[in-house]
């Protein structure tokens, strides 16, 4: 289950956050899959009109912060899906252990963060299910949903997340928190972007 939060209750939290995510530059309801012209695409936002939204975070290079945006977003009662790297989960299992034991999704970005659309199915099938298993044994849970790195799909990439009992997840909200913004500014990119449903990349 993709977790979300109400709308109202984010502005704070996202000024608190955001404030850290410019300084440390960590990058990186029912949900269905949705096909438009015979392509097969990822979730970028949730139909819904409960002024629910979903905020997430790609975890590759660093974690320096990690825990302080997990400690502002339990202080403040919102959940989040964190997607973790292979090679970041291997080089940083207390802030993955952390993660879960407060509560946040954690989810699946590849073991090496490749353009998926460029690799074949048995190297999509490997950089999956290896995420899944190093998240199983140091957590013992098995992510439930997939971001695939630079947001870049294919057709196969979908079906495969699929045949896996997942769900692709992109963004409709791109926060730009790796450009170095000002916590205003991110804040103003998000709520000038955000409606009930969105899904906030960070």
């Amino acid at each position: 289950m993709f977790i979300v939060i109400k709308k109202k209750s984010l502005q704070l939290v996202l000024v608190v956050l955001l404030t850290v995510v410019a300084i440390c530059g960590i990058l990186g309801g029912s949900v269905t899959s949705v096909l438009a012209k015979n392509r097969e695409l990822p979730i970028y936002s949730v139909d819904r009109s409960d002024n629910k939204i979903a905020i997430s975070f790609d975890a590759a290079w660093g974690a320096d912060k990690t825990k302080q945006i997990v400690d502002i977003l339990v202080k403040h009662d919102v959940k989040a899906t964190f997607f973790l790297v292979g090679f970041w989960i291997d080089k940083y299992p207390d802030e993955v252990k952390y993660i879960h034991e407060n509560g946040m999704e954690i989810g699946n970005h590849s073991v090496n963060h490749l353009k998926m659309s460029t690799i074949n199915e048995e190297t999509m099938i490997n950089e999956i299910k290896g995420v899944n298993d190093k998240v199983n044994e140091l957590v013992g849970i098995q992510p439930k949903v997939f971001r695939p790195p630079f947001g870049d799909y294919n057709d196969t990439l979908i079906k495969t997340v699929n045949s896996l009992s997942m769900k692709a997840i992109q963004w409709s909200v791109d926060s730009l928190d790796w450009k170095g913004l000002s916590s205003g500014q991110l804040s103003k990119r998000i709520f000038d972007r955000v409606k009930s449903g969105s899904i906030i990349l960070c």
